[in-house]
């Protein structure tokens, strides 16, 4: 299911579904990269970034929220989940859960940089995502875009009346 995804953990190799599963791993420790096109990719839960490097990817996708670098910031830091995708220096995307530890879910963003759309990213951070939370009764997302709607019943996620 993740053919294009080398995952090392304290340099060993593993797949997925085999760190999720380990008791012993910090999820936040593992990287994942990907060869893809001549650049590599490195999808991480690290919480390396900056505040430059937020504000610039949010500001790249013009959403409201680059404009408050230091509240996006301190959100971001306080996240259940933040999972970001690199090329090497530059921020080129991001996904932010908050979860409740046990139930639900709740999907905040999921944005990628507009040079590196249509690449599969948006995706791959999704399945990377629901995997992690597959224990969970509820994975929830709220786009803001009713354009987006498409985009996640593509990747599993059911449309709620109401």
């Amino acid at each position: 299911m993740y053919p294009f995804y080398r995952i090392f953990v304290s340099g060993q190799e593993f797949s997925i579904k085999m760190i999720l599963k380990m008791k012993c791993c910090n999820v936040r420790d593992v990287t994942i990269t990907e060869r893809e096109r001549q650049i590599m990719l490195i999808y991480t839960e690290e919480k390396k970034i900056t505040k430059e490097q937020v504000q610039k990817l949010f500001l790249s996708v013009h959403w409201i929220s680059g404009n408050y670098p230091d509240r996006l910031y301190k959100a971001l830091m306080n996240s259940s989940t933040v999972l970001t995708v690199w090329d090497d220096e530059k921020l080129v995307g991001l996904t932010r859960v908050l979860d409740d530890t046990e139930m639900l879910a709740q999907i905040h963003y999921v944005l990628v940089h507009p040079d590196y759309q249509g690449k599969g990213i948006a995706g791959k951070m999704l399945a990377y995502i629901k995997e992690k939370y597959k224990n969970f009764m509820y994975i929830e997302v709220m786009p803001e875009d009713k354009n987006n709607v498409p985009f996640y019943t593509k990747h599993g996620f059911s449309v709620m009346e109401n």
